[in-house]
């Protein structure tokens, strides 16, 4: 039987309206993220990396240690849930990227981060 890494990656944006200010370029984002150890083997998220573009195709990249201040391990399984935001200039917008993970096997991986959107929400006629 051969053991895997297979990390799971699922995300739920929301649009921030208090925060935001159109007439300022403003767009605040909420996003909660999940991340599931789908695999067999138990694994640490050491480091973020997400690509931020939004529709005028300008992009922010962001680079750090862990998720909010955290480190998470997670054993098969085990799902790690937090909540971050962003704020863009345009009101749709995209997000991806990956997380730099160690496997308790000691070998470094990478999660895939799916691209999802970010809009403000719109008023169905």
């Amino acid at each position: 039987m051969s053991e895997k890494n297979n990390i799971i990656v699922q995300a739920r944006p929301q649009y921030i309206e208090e925060q935001s200010s159109p007439k300022d370029e403003r767009y605040v984002f909420a996003y909660t993220i999940t991340i599931t150890n789908a695999g067999d083997i138990p694994a640490k998220l050491l480091a973020r990396h997400w690509l931020i573009t939004d529709s005028n195709g300008k992009v922010q990249e962001v680079k750090g240690d862990g998720v909010i201040g955290e480190q998470p391990y997670l054993k098969p399984g085990e799902s790690f849930c937090y909540s971050s935001g962003a704020m863009i200039e345009t009101p749709v917008g995209v997000m991806q990227g990956n997380y730099l993970m160690i496997s308790d096997k000691g070998e470094n991986f990478s999660a895939s981060i799916p691209k999802f959107t970010l809009s403000i929400p719109r008023t169905l006629h």
